[in-house]
């Protein structure tokens, strides 16, 4: 049987000098240990994590992605692949960079790709730099900011139409 997807993780960590980091984790239900076997052969798991980073690459390429109407271009910069629960159970993560200007007073970032329905759960994460604070969200679900103002997140239920336009605007103060 082929690894499924069951769950994904979006973190975004958006620094003072306009670099974001972002980690995309996707878990697999893998009964037949799939990613635990390449894990034991070097040369095919290289081969493998070559292929998902181009894959991944391919998906960003088709996105398109702005801070402060400037056009960004998010980078795949390394792939890792894990397992647990004695392989039954397998992760990818997905390290991703991309930069933008930032300026102190009102920013925007935002992300536009096709719409497609969620074929699993996961849920989304943003960390705006100490001194942000979230203004406006468009993300097309229900979503929470944080407690401190200065991130946000939201879920994806199995099924839910997303995609389209996602828009965050923040205020940085001095």
């Amino acid at each position: 049987m082929e690894p499924r997807p069951v769950y994904a993780y979006g973190l975004f960590f958006m620094h003072e000098n306009g670099l974001v980091d972002q980690e995309v984790i996707f878990e697999y239900y893998d009964p037949d240990k799939y990613y635990a076997g390449l894990l034991r052969r070097p040369v095919a798991l290289s081969k493998e994590l070559k292929m998902l980073g181009e894959n991944m690459q391919y998906f960003l390429d088709q996105e398109e992605v702005y801070i402060n109407d400037e056009r960004v271009y998010p980078r795949v910069v390394d792939v890792n692949i894990g397992v647990k629960e004695r392989g039954r159970y397998a992760y990818i993560v997905f390290n991703i960079e991309f930069a933008g200007k930032l300026r102190k007073g009102i920013n925007k970032y935002v992300n536009i790709y096709e719409e497609e329905r969620a074929e699993y759960e996961y849920i989304v994460y943003w960390f705006l730099p100490v001194n942000a604070r979230v203004v406006k969200v468009e993300v097309g679900v229900p979503y929470e900011i944080l407690p401190n103002g200065r991130g946000l997140w939201f879920r994806v239920k199995p099924g839910t139409l997303v995609g389209g336009r996602e828009e965050i605007v923040f205020d940085i103060k001095e």
